[in-house]
This record gives C-alpha cells, sequence and structure tokens, in this order.
C-alpha cells in the first residue's frame, strides 16, 4: 500500500543540551556527543509541521491533513550510523488512534496553532504554538545564519545536513526499539531568528537532571517536503522513499523491528 503526502511549513528548532543532564539512551544507540567550552553537549531538535493531503494514490479526492510535533535527540546507532531517537510525537487526537495501531508510532495528542511561512513568506514573523500537559510557544522570523547556544557544526550547509539528512530513525516501545529507515535528499531552508516565550512543553517531554533547557542554537525552516510513503506486511511495516529530491521527515513513517528503503 503506498500513500502520498506532503510536510509544509517543518520548523527545526535546536538546543545543545549538557550530555550529563539527558537521560541514557537506550542500548545499542549512544549519543553523538560534541565538546564545548570543556564539557559535552548533545543535540536535541524539536520539529513543528503540517502533514498535508495524505492519501492513497487510487483514492486521490479522499486526503487527510493534521498538524504534528516531534522531539527528537541524534544518536549513533549499533551499526554506527548517525540517527535520531524520537521521545515524543504529538498530532490531533482524532489522528492517535491511526498512528498507533497502523503505523505503530507511540503518538500522544496535542493542541496546535501553527502558521503557514509558505504562504506568507513576506512577513515579518510567525508564532507556533502547541499544548500537552506543558506548552510550547515559539516567534520566529527570517534572519542570516548566526552563532547560537553551542558548539559550531561549520558552513550553514553542514548545519542543516547534520540536522535533516539523517536516514535511521528509532522509537522506544513496549518490546524495545523499533527502527525506520528514509532515503532523502536536501531541500531549501530558510535561516531564522526565533524566541521561546514558553518551554515547559520541552520539560515535559525531556526533563533534564541539574539544567535548565538552554537558548536554542539554530532555528531553519523548510516550506515544503513532498514524499511517499509505503505500508508493508508485519515484517516491514512501514518504508519510506523521498518524491522528489528534498529531505523527507523520519518522524512521518511508521517503524518496525528493522526496515529497508527501496531506491529512491
Amino acid at each position: 500500500m503506498i500513500l502520498q503526502t506532503v510536510v509544509r511549513d517543518c520548523l527545526y528548532l535546536n538546543w545543545a543540551l549538557p550530555a550529563a543532564s539527558v537521560p541514557p539512551a537506550p542500548a545499542p544507540l549512544r549519543y553523538e556527543e560534541h565538546g564545548w567550552q570543556g564539557g559535552a553537549v548533545v543535540f536535541a531538535s524539536a520539529l513543528l509541521f503540517r502533514q498535508e493531503r495524505l492519501h492513497l494514490p487510487r483514492i486521490p479526492l479522499l486526503r487527510l491533513s493534521y498538524p504534528q510535533f516531534n522531539l527528537r535527540l541524534y544518536v549513533i546507532d549499533g551499526d554506527g550510523v548517525p540517527a535520531v531517537l524520537f521521545r515524543t510525537v504529538l498530532v490531533p487526537g482524532w489522528v492517535v488512534p491511526s498512528m498507533r495501531v497502523v503505523a505503530d508510532q507511540p503518538a500522544q495528542s496535542g493542541q496546535f496553532d501553527y502558521p503557514r511561512p509558505s504562504k506568507t513568506p513576506g512577513d515579518e514573523g510567525w508564532r507556533w504554538r502547541v499544548r500537552r500537559r506543558g506548552e510550547l510557544r515559539v516567534v520566529a522570523r527570517q534572519q542570516a545564519p548566526c552563532p547560537g547556544h553551542g558548539p559550531s557544526l561549520g558552513s550553514w550547509e553542514r548545519l542543516t545536513r547534520f540536522f535533516n539528512q539523517r536516514r535511521r530513525g528509532y522509537f522506544e516501545g513496549p518490546l524495545g526499539l523499533k527502527r525506520v529507515d528514509a532515503r532523502h535528499e536536501a531541500s531549501a531552508f530558510w535561516p531564522l531568528e526565533v524566541e521561546v516565550e514558553t518551554g515547559s512543553l520541552l520539560d515535559q517531554c525531556l526533563p533534564l537532571a541539574d539544567a535548565a533547557w538552554p537558548l536554542p542554537h539554530s532555528a531553519f525552516l523548510c516550506p515544503e517536503i513532498p514524499f511517499v510513503f509505503e505500508l508493508g506486511d508485519a515484517d516491514e511495516r512501514l518504508v519510506g522513499r523521498a518524491a522528489s529530491p528534498v529531505a523527507a521527515d523520519p518522524a512521518t513513517f511508521g517503524s518496525s523491528r528493522r526496515t529497508t528503503s527501496p531506491a529512491a
């Protein structure tokens, strides 16, 4: 079964967190650590985006659209491959049953108020808001890339590639880790200046030991990500691949113990 969709206005908020403050990664994963100011940090990102026109190609008039939030950490897996570990996935309540049953993702319900920057690119700024027990409220505007709180990852291209182009994602389930593979290319990114007005949701999703969430390291927005994903049998539950040379978000794919992506 093949599904098509577009991920639109995907906001990446990135933080450099003290490595000692983050809960241990589940084996065989380990955090990808970076040295900074005499210590070690690990990166975390919150992604806020809209999934639009999710549909079966054979039934093009039946389409679903909904917002999503996910929080992930950047890890190295047991094969030595850079990957992401998903801590939280939030969607509207009516989407939760299908994500848990069909996609086998540990999704939870949230409330969303998202802007549409790709439709108003000349706007002076945009506001995002997502709630579940806590709240994340962010103001962002376009601005040239500038250093933030944490170590340098090199050029703008290297920075966006570090956060965006990872082909493996992992979820923790009741029976252990579940993995999803994605194959993708690069996309256009808008550098942003952000202000986190309220961040209590971050503490709910990832409490830090003896530390508060710092100022963001970096932020950018990907206006549009069209892609295709396939639903397989129980042994190959969901396999993702890009529909065009843009970066697909692994959080929108489902998971299995170990899946393999088809060639793009």
